[in-house]
């Protein structure tokens, strides 16, 4: 088998059949993009998705990156035997591929390997989406870097995307050829959010942001050093440092996408194991 991805877009086949998850009324689906790599996308989609679990919401969150992987890595998921490699080369079910992560959220990685790679199609993609509609009331999407088929099938099933952006000018022009991309293939931006951005700084890039863009910025998450101490021990931030600033913006924008009170606590989840032992492991970081 050849060892190759189509780059160019396939416009006929977005035009020609509804991939839209609009249709459910049970979910909301959310694709959280960025254009280049390294802008925090990947963090956002694990802290979002966790800080919505510990709103009392069912959350599932799929790692859609089929050839660069991440989710699975900064949750402590990368040796699951099973993954959306196996589950888009129909070889397995979308529930086999389905881990718990922590206050219960539903974690979907990709796999590693580069064999998985290339038995992986990203036209099933619209099924698995399907096929999540009655297991969560919130998906999020952590869509691949890059303009080709692979990442442009996530900017289509969801109901809306969500930019995620640095104040720097590379990180502001690839979010704007994502604005363009999801607009021409029938998506909707629901707005922007303006990752590890500097306190000083953050009113006049977020003004200038939103004007190159057009679209309004959600909210601000900081530079936050906590950030990378739990991604050293594989484990989301609103977990590992919940009073965190970093952790107080991911829980503001995950109250907005569930329509409550920003200034509300999350709902009480019970904490278990997973929760405690990450906890653990976040406080022996030096």
């Amino acid at each position: 088998m050849s060892f190759k991805r189509e780059g160019q877009i396939n416009k006929f086949m977005f035009e020609n059949y509804d991939l839209s998850l609009r249709r459910f009324w049970m979910i909301k689906a959310y694709t959280i993009a960025s254009g280049k790599g390294g802008t925090g996308k990947t963090t956002v989609t694990a802290n979002l998705g966790t800080a919505l679990a510990q709103h009392g919401r069912e959350t599932c969150i799929v790692d859609t990156d089929v050839g660069m992987a991440n989710l699975g890595l900064v949750l402590g998921l990368a040796e699951t035997p099973i993954t959306l490699h196996e589950v888009l080369a129909g070889t397995a079910s979308i529930r086999d591929a389905m881990y718990e992560g922590p206050y219960g959220l539903k974690v979907v990685p990709c796999g590693l390997s580069l064999q998985g790679f290339q038995n992986a199609n990203p036209e099933r993609l619209t099924d698995v989406m399907c096929d999540l509609t009655d297991r969560c009331e919130f998906l999020l999407l952590d869509a691949p870097a890059g303009i080709g088929t692979d990442g442009v099938i996530p900017l289509t099933v969801a109901d809306e995307v969500l930019l995620v952006v640095n104040p720097e000018i590379s990180s502001i022009v690839d979010a704007l050829k994502i604005k363009i991309l999801t607009e021409t293939v029938g998506g909707t931006i629901g707005g922007a959010i303006l990752n590890r951005a500097i306190l000083e700084e953050t009113e006049m890039s977020r003004r200038k942001i939103e004007k190159t863009l057009d679209v309004s910025i959600i909210d601000t998450v900081p530079e936050d050093a906590n950030v990378r101490r739990a991604a050293a021990a594989k484990t989301p931030v609103v977990v590992g440092a919940p009073g965190s600033e970093s952790s107080k913006a991911f829980r503001r924008i995950a109250a907005k996408l569930a329509g409550i009170p920003v200034e509300a606590e999350p709902h009480k989840v019970q904490e278990g194991f997973v929760e405690r032992f990450a906890r653990a492991l976040f406080r022996r970081e030096p």
